[in-house]
């Protein structure tokens, strides 16, 4: 009994090392970049722009130590964006869209602050004709990111009864190559739901609609480009300009060739949120894919992971806002917050070569 016993655990111990060096030969690294979105609220100067409507921005609104207010909100910022991603990538972002920002500026002090200087962070910028006077924009780090094809695309709508222009954010492609692989990010922010849900919706359909004819113009010159899609959309990923214009799929299995996949549909119907209005919660702030990003070979960038970046700094421990994000302005003063929308993000991973 006791030598059967004996060969039977050099048998199993034999099993085990073999076991362990078969799976640390098989074991892979990967490189990790983290591409995400931040609507920045309001994120204006204090410099009364005679072009703009400037004036009505909360900062202006304060008339006292706006200067002072300025800095702050700048360094929550690039606090924030220092921030987003950095436990699985040890990175900030390489690649970020931004929102709710009056001019290059804003952003230039922004990649400026001393939490984000070292990260070398370059700017692509257009001035929209939208009536607040904000934009969207992109900043990437120059180590990995090399711009290559950059517009700015006009969308033009107009109210249902006067017929007058609405003014609202362009929408922004950028197209360039992350370390050597050619990607496209499309930055949006959708027109708002001011008169209510139903009565705006035409007007996101309206975004969703220019949106699918950027994509369909780059899946037309590269079937298999691998596109982003991100921003704040003033809409869930159950609405009608995601589901049915963009066609965007909760599962990633379902995505067929040229189609897009949306991870944030899955937070959304677990009660998942990026801002909330009347202790309701809505995710706005989404990321999209084209299905070339969901290939299961890691020889090149693939999706690995999506996030709503939501840590405890972010939410507001007080008051009536209690468990929302911790804005920035509220009743006409500066909270030392950061912003009324939390982050997003996704992680992207390529396979290391021996």
């Amino acid at each position: 009994m006791k030598k059967t016993t004996h060969y039977f655990t050099l048998a199993f111990l034999l099993f085990c090392f073999l076991g362990n060096a078969q799976e640390a030969k098989e074991k892979k690294s990967y490189k990790v970049h983290t591409i995400a979105f931040y609507n920045l609220e309001n994120l204006f100067d204090t410099i009364n722009d005679p072009n703009k409507y400037d004036e009505a921005s909360p900062i202006m609104e304060m008339k006292a130590d706006i200067g002072n207010v300025y800095k702050k909100k700048v360094h929550n910022m690039a606090r924030v964006i220092s921030d987003v991603g950095f436990e699985v990538s040890h990175n900030a972002p390489v690649i970020l869209g931004v929102s709710e920002i009056e001019n290059r500026a804003v952003l230039e002090d922004v990649v400026n602050d001393s939490l984000l200087l070292k990260r070398d962070y370059g700017i692509i910028h257009y001035d929209s004709p939208d009536a607040r006077g904000i934009d969207v924009g992109l900043i990437y780090q120059k180590k990995y990111f090399t711009p290559l094809y950059t517009s700015s695309h006009e969308l033009k709508i107009y109210d249902d009864s006067s017929r007058e222009r609405i003014y609202t954010r362009d929408q922004l492609l950028v197209s360039g190559k992350l370390e050597g692989e050619m990607i496209h990010i499309i930055v949006n922010h959708w027109p708002s739901r001011r008169g209510g849900e139903a009565k705006s919706r035409p007007n996101r359909v309206a975004a969703a609609k220019l949106n699918k004819r950027l994509i369909d113009s780059l899946q037309s010159k590269d079937p298999y480009a691998k596109i982003f899609i991100m921003g704040d959309l003033n809409d869930d990923p159950i609405n009608a300009s995601v589901k049915d214009v963009l066609k965007a799929e909760k599962d990633r299995d379902k995505v067929g060739f040229k189609g897009i996949y949306n991870p944030y549909e899955g937070f959304y119907r677990s009660g998942l949120g990026t801002t909330a209005y009347r202790d309701a919660w809505s995710l706005f702030d989404q990321i999209m894919m084209t299905e070339p990003l969901l290939e299961k070979d890691y020889s090149t960038f693939r999706f690995y992971q999506a996030a709503i970046y939501n840590k405890n700094y972010l939410v507001e421990k007080r008051g009536r806002w209690k468990g929302y994000p911790k804005r920035s302005f509220s009743d006409g003063g500066f909270t030392d917050g950061f912003s009324d929308h939390f982050p997003v993000y996704v992680n992207i991973i390529r396979e290391l070569q021996d």
